[in-house]
């Protein structure tokens, strides 16, 4: 086993966590792993344990206990954490009732712009019918990735005798958090129905409690959605399990159209791009780009973003 595997595994052995010193003893008193001697140990289990905050893995969580020193957990295990005192309490959990829903889509569009897919919010309460139940249509943003060769005579005859194959529709449905098994249900079936006429149809969630990782994956066997987990840095976000290509589905597209004015603007310009000649395409593309949600220009603006709409940065 490595190194962080025996952390992991130390972890799971203390239930109610502990320092990076208590943390190292426990792998050396079971012989999770056998250090190389001349080193100094004990700092790279701290090391370690830092880059499981700082990368925002979300197995691992820390508090500072009693004595101003880090106390690290399993994130599944945070209701055993009881030394800590209210005031830590408050403050931990301030920024998850602070920042929005939306508040992560500029989050997810940078990650989908990074993967070449062009993205956009659509209002549901901007559509014709905008009663509540109209959730259950829209999906949360809508996206589309043009197949692309390099070669400009491939790419034109490509498209010339695969126009529809070309591009590719996808859909996400965002939530802020995924903490229960009925959230999982409720949440993952509003993605298969808003996603029903989409090429591929992704569930994304900023944090999952990881005793739904099996039941996501079944669902995901089952239905074909996929599950992305987003990160504060966007580029960190992760596919956990990828969704599974569906043909278009147009009487719902023709609906979407109908119902709402930015989601037929996003189709037309596709349209637009596919038909394009060579010569315009790039002119066409820019004004697809212009219908898109912006993107991030660098890890600043992130972590700017981030402070000032409180979401966490460490999980």
């Amino acid at each position: 086993m490595t190194i962080k595997e025996a952390i992991l595994k130390t972890l799971e052995d203390l239930e109610k966590g502990g320092t990076a010193r208590i943390v190292y003893q426990h792998i050396l008193e079971h012989k999770y792993y056998i250090f190389s001697k001349g080193k100094t140990p004990d700092q790279t289990v701290s090391a370690l344990l830092g880059e499981f905050i700082k990368n925002g893995d979300a197995r691992v969580r820390r508090v500072k206990n009693d004595e101003n020193v880090y106390w690290y957990y399993l994130t599944r295990n945070e209701n055993k954490i009881t030394f800590v005192t209210s005031q830590q309490t408050e403050s931990n959990k301030s920024p998850k009732s602070t920042y929005m829903e939306r508040d992560l889509h500029p989050l997810l569009v940078t990650y989908l712009k990074n993967e070449n897919i062009y993205a956009t919010t659509i209002f549901h309460e901007q559509s014709n019918n905008s009663e509540e139940h109209q959730k259950w249509v829209h999906p949360d943003i809508i996206g589309t990735k043009f197949i692309e060769f390099d070669n400009k005579a491939c790419q034109s005859f490509f498209q010339a005798t695969n126009r529809m194959n070309s591009v590719e529709l996808y859909s996400y449905e965002l939530k802020r958090e995924i903490k229960s098994d009925y959230d999982l249900k409720r949440f993952f079936f509003q993605a298969v129905s808003n996603s029903s006429w989409a090429n591929y149809g992704f569930l994304v969630a900023f944090e999952i409690n990881d005793s739904l990782i099996e039941e996501l994956e079944r669902l995901n066997h089952s239905f074909g959605i996929g599950v992305i987990k987003l990160k504060a840095n966007p580029y960190e976000s992760q596919i956990l399990f990828p969704a599974k290509r569906k043909t278009l589905d147009f009487k719902t597209i023709e609906k979407l159209c109908n119902m709402n004015n930015s989601f037929r603007n996003f189709i037309e310009q596709i349209e637009k791009v596919i038909t394009a000649g060579t010569k315009y395409i790039e002119d066409v593309k820019r004004g697809l780009e212009d219908l898109c949600d912006k993107c991030f220009k660098n890890d600043s603006d992130i972590a700017s973003y981030c402070k000032m709409k409180n979401i966490p940065t460490n999980i």
